[in-house]
């Protein structure tokens, strides 16, 4: 276990003899993702909603014994979504960055893994400085930290936006773009099927606190600070009973909370 994961079962600990006083406000939380987001949240054949994020999520449900109905919600208008009232809350790795909390609040982080390029695996592109991607037209989700990224620090690069990364893969598979940037295990998942044979990663980019935030939370109201309480709680159990590493061990190799 991460210090940081101890640091957190210690705090679950201090609980663990309450019940959670707050699950009486919210017994139904409505939570919105945009499922186009594999392995953290995608659709199965059938339509059901499924990936890292929605596991926890649903475990954390489980632990605070409350009903949580996951929507699939569009990435553009998730916030809005959210602001409005339509949707208690957002699963769907959105990075806890300085921007999104002038207009809404965060748990915790779930968790936190670095962002990467990705080109044909006959690119020129040798890694991931600014000189590297000079003059290069790479992609990235609208609306995204990857996007940031791309229009902060790589001023000689060309930015192209998608509305969902899968429209990105496809830009790239056919050679309209030069690169994308995304989370680095989004890009595994892909490479490693049919569809990213295409390609190879190029390099991994370090974070900038400013740009990508301290990792991926559940996105919640200002106001609802009950309800932030409540999803804290039920965050740092599963993490201290085990059940956090379990579907971890389930989607991934390594620690997604990270450090």
């Amino acid at each position: 276990m991460s210090s940081g994961l101890r640091i957190i079962a210690v705090a679950a600990a201090l609980i663990a003899g309450s019940t959670f006083a707050s699950a009486q406000e919210w017994t139904t939380i409505r939570i919105g993702t945009d499922a186009t987001y594999p392995p953290f949240e995608s659709q199965d054949a059938s339509g059901a909603i499924i990936g890292f994020d929605i596991d926890v999520m649903n475990a954390i449900c489980d632990e605070l014994k409350v009903t949580c109905i996951i929507e699939n919600t569009a990435w553009d208008g998730i916030i809005p979504a959210l602001v409005t009232g339509k949707i208690d809350a957002i699963i769907s790795s959105m990075s806890i960055t300085p921007e999104r909390l002038e207009q809404i609040d965060f748990t915790d982080k779930v968790y936190n893994t670095p962002a990467a390029i990705v080109a044909p695996s006959d690119s020129d592109i040798a890694g991931s400085a600014p000189a590297d991607v000079a003059g290069k037209i790479l992609g990235a989700q609208v609306s995204t930290t990857h996007a940031s990224y791309i229009e902060q620090m790589y001023p000689d690069a060309e930015l192209r936006t998608y509305p969902t990364a899968d429209e990105y893969k496809l830009d790239l598979a056919s050679g309209r773009i030069d690169g994308a940037v995304d989370d680095i295990v989004v890009l595994n998942d892909w490479l490693a099927t049919d569809d990213g044979a295409c390609c190879k990663i190029v390099g991994t980019i370090a974070p900038v606190l400013e740009i990508h935030g301290a990792g991926a939370g559940i996105g919640i109201r200002k106001e609802d600070t009950a309800l932030k309480d409540l999803l804290n709680q039920g965050l740092a159990a599963i993490i201290a009973n085990g059940k956090y590493k379990e579907i971890n061990d389930k989607y991934f190799d390594f620690n997604a909370y990270g450090s």
